[in-house]
């Protein structure tokens, strides 16, 4: 009989056991993904969906704990040289691979720092196209940066400083792989995946179902207990957002996190606790999420799209800053999941974020109207009308932002486009006045303020804005060599003063994610990442 259609035979057998608590039963732990996992090979963990499940399956040399802080993983500790460049990692000598044919006897084997050097010269090799080469893209010269010391020691050479390297380690593209597994199955190693991680995989079928199941030779532990706690992890993917929901009402889910807007005020009141409806009968969670819900205003000159816009003036660019009532749009739209962005760019939870030390902008109409009429429109008499382009997932917000700048005397026309349109005319700088996101890649705030440094104006990477000070990218460049973090924590927030005075974006608010639970799960713990962590989950 073929394996996997054997195992689909015992599936239901084996997830019967699922939502009863006896002491025999198996600790299944049930949610569903809206979409499928693209991929479940950490060289293509572009999103959320399959970083979550990569990181339930393999590690890396780092991670990232609750709080954000880059601890020990497979490396148990490491060094870094005076200079910045030279990173030695020690490994642990207790961290095998998942069993698998290929091996000798079929027994997983030990993780040698060979295994590494490998992996992340994958992730540069143009021949595999990962998603994740950006990761050591300037970072170092070549392949030979990655050396193995001995089996347990493994060295990376940086071309130049990157202080936030450790963070940008803590990124699942950064897993260590088996080189005779994934020589062995090529691409098919998306669907073979065997990594070092608390989970093992087992079977996938698209679209369908997922099954990871607890690796009995783990080598994590939560004091002196070995994790992880649960027996499986079995993932549905249905797409309609209400069907989901109804099956975590049902406890047929043991976690769900999509508080879609059509049952958003069900669960959620205005002020964003849990309804009477609800209460007691779940767990709802919220937290920080490194993300930046932002409007981005394009202030290059030398653009014709600017050069006849009044978008060009900073005074109008300020008074749309201070015309948004942020408070009432989180409030009212989004019954309270998110924070006013009221302090800069980098978004609340990052680690450094301070918001008494960024000046940002509050709701304050009388000060828009001052601020426009100095720029020579008062009451918006002479403005032109502006295009705001926005794709249609955000339609709701973009037409209460509509209405506030209207009230100013600023007439606004919403231009709406596919999300990928709308990316494809960012990066061509073809539109001047846009709704955007930044979602943290690592928890860093280089991370977000990359965005404004000059070299990285398009074509050549994320600065929509065409935004260019010589001060900031003095100070960008500085902060590469500065090794004192709280030192490096200052001139970042002296580079997000720098962006939010110039006001070439309108950060509207920081986001939260918000996720429910079955009462009888614990041990969750989020994190701003956002990062799906299972291995200290416990099933009642």
């Amino acid at each position: 009989m073929h394996k996997a259609f054997y195992w689909i035979l015992l599936l239901p057998l084996f997830f019967s056991c699922g939502k009863s608590s006896g002491p025999g039963d198996k600790k299944v732990f049930n949610l569903n993904l809206d979409q499928n996992v693209t991929s479940m090979d950490p060289a293509f963990a572009r999103n959320q969906n399959a970083i979550w499940m990569i990181n339930q399956v393999f590690n890396g040399l780092v991670q990232i704990d609750s709080n954000l802080n880059t601890v020990p993983c497979i490396a148990k500790s490491w060094t870094v040289s005076e200079d910045g460049l030279l990173y030695i990692f020690k490994l642990r000598n207790d961290v095998f691979f998942h069993n698998d044919p290929l091996f000798e006897n079929g027994k997983g084997r030990k993780v040698l720092a060979s295994d590494f050097v490998y992996s992340f010269n994958r992730l540069i090799d143009p021949k595999v196209g990962s998603s994740g080469s950006w990761i050591f893209s300037d970072k170092v010269k070549d392949g030979n940066s990655f050396t193995a010391v001995n089996d347990s020691t493994f060295q990376i050479r940086l071309a130049k400083p990157f202080p936030a390297f450790l963070s940008l380690l803590t990124a699942q593209y950064c897993s260590v792989v088996p080189r005779e597994v994934v020589t062995h199955y090529g691409k098919d190693f998306r669907s073979h995946p065997i990594g070092t991680g608390p989970f093992k995989f087992k079977y996938w079928k698209e679209d369908e179902i997922l099954v990871l199941l607890k690796n009995e030779n783990y080598w994590e532990k939560q004091g002196h207990q070995q994790l992880p706690y649960l027996d499986a992890v079995k993932v549905t993917f249905i797409s309609d957002k209400q069907s989901a929901f109804m099956n975590f009402i049902k406890k047929d889910l043991d976690f769900f996190d999509k508080v879609d807007g059509s049952y958003r005020d069900d669960i959620l009141t205005k002020s964003g606790k849990m309804t009477h409806k609800y209460q007691g009968k779940f767990q709802l969670k919220k937290g920080a999420y490194l993300c930046t819900e932002y409007l981005g205003i394009l202030v290059d000159t030398t653009k014709s799209i600017v050069k006849n816009s009044p978008l060009k003036y900073k005074k109008v660019r300020q008074a749309i800053n201070y015309a948004i009532d942020r408070k009432k749009l989180i409030k009212y739209l989004r019954n309270s999941i998110g924070v006013p962005a009221n302090a800069g760019f980098v978004p609340a939870g990052m680690p450094g974020f301070d918001s008494t030390k960024v000046r940002g902008y509050h709701y304050d109409p009388e000060k828009a109207a001052r601020l426009l009429a100095e720029a020579g429109y008062p009451g918006g008499k002479g403005l032109p009308q502006i295009t705001l382009s926005t794709s249609t997932t955000y339609k709701d917000l973009i037409e209460f932002i509509q209405e506030e700048l209207n009230a100013l005397g600023i007439k606004v026309k919403v231009d709406t486009s596919p999300n990928a349109s709308l990316r494809d005319m960012m990066s061509k700088n073809e539109v001047n006045f846009f709704r955007g996101s930044w979602i943290a890649d690592y928890p860093d705030a280089e991370n977000y303020l990359s965005v404004f440094y000059s070299k990285n104006r398009v074509p050549f990477g994320p600065n929509y804005t065409g935004y260019f000070n010589a001060t900031f990218d003095r100070l960008f460049e500085q902060s590469y060599y500065e090794r004192n973090v709280e030192k490096r924590y200052a001139l970042y927030r002296r580079m997000d003063n720098m962006v939010t005075e110039n006001a070439s974006i309108v950060p509207v608010y920081y986001d939260q994610s918000v996720i429910m639970l079955q009462n009888n799960i614990s041990g969750y713990l989020m994190n701003a990442q956002n990062l799906m962590v299972l291995k200290q989950v416990k099933k009642q």
